[in-house]
């Protein structure tokens, strides 16, 4: 007998997770820097974990430290196609129990999940993210912790919002009410290696709403997640409700996206791996494979903007680029690469960029006087630096600050401004993933159509910011650039989007706009059923008009 079926329960309103600083002195430092010994003095073995239990497949990879060649964290087993079904059959397992409680028991796991993250792994998972994806004690504190912990406690309270929506309307003697029911099917989640709190939330998110999960993390990146998929075992998530399975993307990917049982996808990466998937989707769909259509829901890339009117502000519009461009060395999807500069503007913004720039220092995450760190892996270090070069040797672009880059310690680019005199250089249009920033001068005049060339030079429509104290400019920016971006910032670089704050994701190539951190995205979880309930039906068919007189 569940006793909780006889209480209506609220559910805390969330606030979000206060950044904490890593000031010199400050204990939370001493903290972070005994978890980074810690890890760095032992190598572990990570297992899949399926249906609860843990599975080697013999089949490993290295768990890397990007800013350090020397260093290995550990080693992954990867899964096989046996394997992938094996977690397929212990989601689908794991579904009726899981779905059978009430909503509250399923998000009393997840608070208890965040307040643990919050508590005991904090300094453990931010450790992780900093050593196996080389982030900086902030850059690792607002995602493997901050995020990640809003992301559980909004969630929660977004999910509770969903089922409390009912029809408006129960005219006598009808009661109308709705249920949010889980997928028919699994979810699969496939995470990127950039943020610790996205490849918490691709899984968790649907399981809040009832669903369970397949969750591959991204090769690069299994560190972190699997801390956070033990750390979710210990706030009682029944086993096989959410599924750990690293391994390739095709390895992974085609066993679920074929399965009869595939409902759902929660996507973030590469667009053209979203775009592969769709079209597999989309033939699978064809040839009558699904039980019903699966909801696909992704966040790809970015070519995201800085535009500046010629009242901007100097300081904050150089602050902004840098930061935009060059926090986690520009592998964020909202990371700003293309920067549009009045002529009269030109030489103070460049200016103030070098001096800011000159400040920056680079190297390794466990010495914290570091701005910037390593690109993630040889593959992310060999695109970045090709179009290094290729600007370096183009007669219509210049590298002005930067431009230099080693591999001989780790991967790491040095950040990177481009000027060129054509707005569609390769580096304006096409996505690089690093810290490489390329701006574009216009004349003052032009403003109006060059906010018109900036909406048509990108396929893609994630951030954006537009820099002015001019409002009508500001405005003018707003109304042009409409469909340029999913989030778009007033005076402030297009990074960082908060839980509960700016709900995040675009749309155009950069994907579905499904607003993760919202709860337009748990809706995308549920499936409704609207039930009519008549107290007094009617028993015989005539209508009135047809009573004789």
């Amino acid at each position: 007998m569940n006793l909780l079926n006889n209480a209506a329960i609220t559910i805390p309103f969330p606030q979000n997770e206060p950044v904490l600083s890593y000031a010199p002195g400050s204990p939370e430092r001493g903290k972070l820097k005994d978890a980074l010994e810690e890890l760095k003095s032992r190598q572990i073995e990570v297992p899949l974990i399926i249906g609860g239990k843990e599975v080697r497949t013999g089949n490993t990879a290295k768990i890397a430290c990007p800013h350090d060649h020397s260093i290995t964290l550990g080693t992954y087993h990867k899964a096989g196609a046996a394997e992938v079904q094996l977690a397929i059959d212990a989601a689908m397992a794991a579904k009726p129990v899981w779905e059978a409680l009430r909503w509250e028991e399923r998000a009393a796991i997840f608070l208890k999940a965040a307040d643990l993250l919050a508590g005991p792994y904090r300094f453990l998972i931010n450790a992780a993210t900093m050593l196996n994806i080389s982030k900086n004690p902030f850059q690792a504190e607002i995602d493997s912790a901050c995020e990640l912990i809003d992301f559980l406690r909004f969630n929660v309270f977004f999910a509770g919002q969903i089922y409390a929506e009912q029809p408006l309307h129960s005219p006598p003697p009808i009661w109308n009410y709705v249920q949010h029911r889980p997928l028919e099917g699994f979810v699969f989640a496939v995470a990127p290696f950039n943020f610790t709190a996205i490849a918490g939330n691709l899984p968790t998110s649907p399981a809040i709403m009832g669903n369970t999960v397949v969750w591959k993390p991204a090769s690069s990146a299994v560190f972190a997640p699997y801390y956070f998929m033990k750390l979710l075992q210990e706030a009682g998530l029944p086993d096989g409700v959410i599924n750990f399975v690293p391994g390739s993307g095709s390895d992974v990917g085609n066993v679920c996206l074929d399965s009869p049982d595939f409902n759902g996808i929660h996507f973030t990466g590469s667009t053209a791996v979203f775009q592969s998937m769709w079209k597999q989707i989309g033939a699978n769909i064809a040839a009558d494979k699904y039980k019903t259509y699966p909801r696909i829901v992704g966040e790809t890339g970015g070519k995201d903007f800085i535009f500046a009117h010629n009242s901007a502000n100097v300081a904050a519009l150089a602050t902004a680029i840098v930061r935009g461009a060059f926090e986690y060395q520009g592998q964020k999807c909202s990371a700003a690469s293309r920067a549009y500069i009045p002529e009269s503007l030109w030489e103070p913004v460049l200016a103030e960029l070098n001096a800011q720039i000159g400040r920056i220092k680079s190297g390794d995450v466990c010495d914290f006087g570091n701005f910037c760190n390593a690109v993630i892996d040889r593959g992310a270090y060999s695109t970045i630096t090709e179009y290094i070069d290729y600007a370096a040797a183009a007669e219509d672009a210049e590298i002005v600050i930067g431009g230099g880059y080693d591999d001989s310690k780790g991967f790491f680019v040095e950040p990177t401004v481009i000027v060129t005199s054509n707005p569609n250089f390769k580096t304006m249009e096409e996505e690089i993933f690093g810290p490489v920033m390329t701006m574009y001068c216009y004349k003052d005049d032009d403003y109006e159509a060059t906010l018109e060339l900036c909406d048509q030079t990108s396929p893609y429509s994630l951030t954006g910011a537009i820099f002015g104290e001019d409002r009508p400019a500001v405005s003018l920016a707003m109304a042009k650039l409409e469909n340029a971006s999913g989030n778009f910032y007033i005076n402030d670089k297009p990074t960082g989007a908060v839980v509960g704050q700016q709900p995040f994701g675009g749309a155009r190539a950069s994907g579905t706009n499904d607003k993760a951190g919202s709860k337009q995205n748990l809706m995308r979880w549920a499936s409704v059923r609207a039930i009519k309930e008549n107290f007094v039906p009617p028993t015989s068919f005539e209508y009135p008009f047809m009573d004789a007189e």
